[in-house]
């Protein structure tokens, strides 16, 4: 374990470049404003989750329709149909 260590670290050395500082951005060191909310985001979001939402009721209504047409095929047993 030790040995992959030290090659990851000599070819860093020997590339030249420097070591990983720990910074935190200026999008997130400050402190969250809970006067003002982002009304753009919380629209974003509401309204994301609402076209999910309608999209997962129209695929379930469309696989509801399928599975009824399937049932209607499978017992209707006419010979002149086919």
């Amino acid at each position: 374990m030790a040995a992959p260590l030290r090659l990851v670290k000599g070819l860093r050395l020997a590339a030249g470049t420097p070591g990983l500082v720990l910074t935190r951005s200026a999008f997130v060191a400050r402190k969250p404003n809970y006067d003002h909310p982002n009304w753009f985001g919380v629209g974003l979001a509401f309204g994301t989750t609402a076209a999910l939402w309608v999209l997962l009721f129209k695929h379930h209504n469309e696989d509801v329709m399928e599975y009824e047409r399937r049932q209607k095929e499978r017992q209707h047993k006419c010979t002149g149909c086919s």
